[in-house]
């Protein structure tokens, strides 16, 4: 699925998605395809994944990730609370898209088949 034309998981991609990592049931994929803005109301970008404990933002053609504990929902976008090491959150993204072997647009964790 390209991005920018989220729609959210169907209940096929879950339920196969359920098969192969039970995990993902455990995140609401409604965080997911949704605006992600910092405590100014400057958008980040969007999330597009997780990866354990972890949502996984698209900024530009980089990816961040960013700890759930930091993540609130405020309407119809997430607002990211108390992140002050954006290294670190540049560092989970390029971790994830090395895990997920290259193919992103998928909801599933960092795959590697």
């Amino acid at each position: 699925m390209p991005f920018g034309i989220c729609r959210g998981p169907s209940v096929f991609s879950l339920l196969f998605l359920a098969k192969k990592d039970a995990s993902l049931l455990s995140h609401d994929p409604g965080l997911l395809c949704q605006f992600v803005v910092d405590t100014t109301g400057a958008r980040i970008g969007e999330s597009v994944s997780f990866m354990g404990d972890v949502l996984i933002v698209k900024q530009g053609s980089r990816f961040l990730g960013v700890p759930l504990k930091h993540v609130k929902r405020n309407g119809s976008s997430l607002v990211v609370k108390g992140l002050s090491d954006y290294s670190k959150a540049y560092a989970l993204g390029e971790q994830w898209l090395r895990d997920a072997g290259g193919k992103v647009g998928s909801h599933g964790e960092g795959r590697s088949e």
